[in-house]
């Protein structure tokens, strides 16, 4: 069965978020008096979540504590929807992609483990609103990424038979392993491991691949499971 719906991650897929998460995670490693981190460095800690990021962020600047990551959490997220797209921007060629894909009867929908009023604010302060069918976040359901569920809801929630899954770390390829959708990975996103190593049945490096990488899938599904390319 050939895909009707291209499924998405957000940050670090479709959205460079790095510049906002490394200044919300710094006002918040303020208010709990720590240094603030170069941004390369936050760069590798993203992508799991505000509480991951605090771990992250208070282990490389001192003692980590459950307490300590709790007191952070408040300040990092008023801080963050305050600044939800002051440096966040769409990838390189993702807004051409998505005018390609809905041009051909794609329906476009989003999975993401960043919590559901982050992710709609920052669909709609890019100028998106109405452009996606369905947008699932951290707390949309009793599940997240890795759970396939995360997944197949948001499909079910898109009003699509078959999809398509783009994302760009192990999470991503976990979750769409799990659920049984092909994935698409990127290379420039967030992953801490090389995104070669993840099975992705296709790899891309630009989202000016994307659409031949979802033609490359739908022939591939006309004859069974899609192969692994790069």
């Amino acid at each position: 069965m050939t895909a009707d719906t291209i499924i998405f991650d957000l940050d670090g897929t479709l959205v460079d978020t790095a510049g906002d998460l490394t200044a919300s995670l710094n006002h918040a490693l303020g208010v709990l008096g720590r240094q603030p981190i170069d941004p390369a460095g936050v760069r590798a800690m993203v992508g799991h979540g505000a509480r991951k990021l605090l771990e992250r962020g208070l282990a490389a600047t001192g003692v980590m504590t459950a307490e300590l990551v709790e007191a952070g959490v408040a300040p990092f997220l008023q801080h963050y929807a305050a600044n939800i797209a002051v440096h966040s921007r769409p990838f390189a060629g993702v807004e051409p992609a998505l005018d390609a894909l809905q041009a051909e009867g794609f329906g476009l929908a989003i999975c993401t483990n960043k919590p559901v009023a982050l992710a709609e604010a920052l669909v709609a302060e890019l100028g998106w609103a109405g452009r996606f069918r369905a947008l699932l976040g951290a707390d949309s359901r009793p599940w997240k990424k890795p759970d396939p569920r995360h997944l197949t809801d948001t499909l079910a929630a898109a009003n699509g038979r078959a999809a398509i899954y783009v994302g760009d770390s192990r999470t991503d390829a976990d979750t769409a392993k799990a659920a049984g959708i092909p994935l698409v990975l990127v290379s420039f996103g967030y992953s801490t491991e090389p995104v070669e190593t993840l099975g992705a049945d296709v790899l891309i490096h630009h989202f000016d691949a994307l659409v031949p990488a979802v033609a490359t899938i739908q022939g591939q599904l006309t004859q069974g499971r899609p192969g692994q390319t790069a």
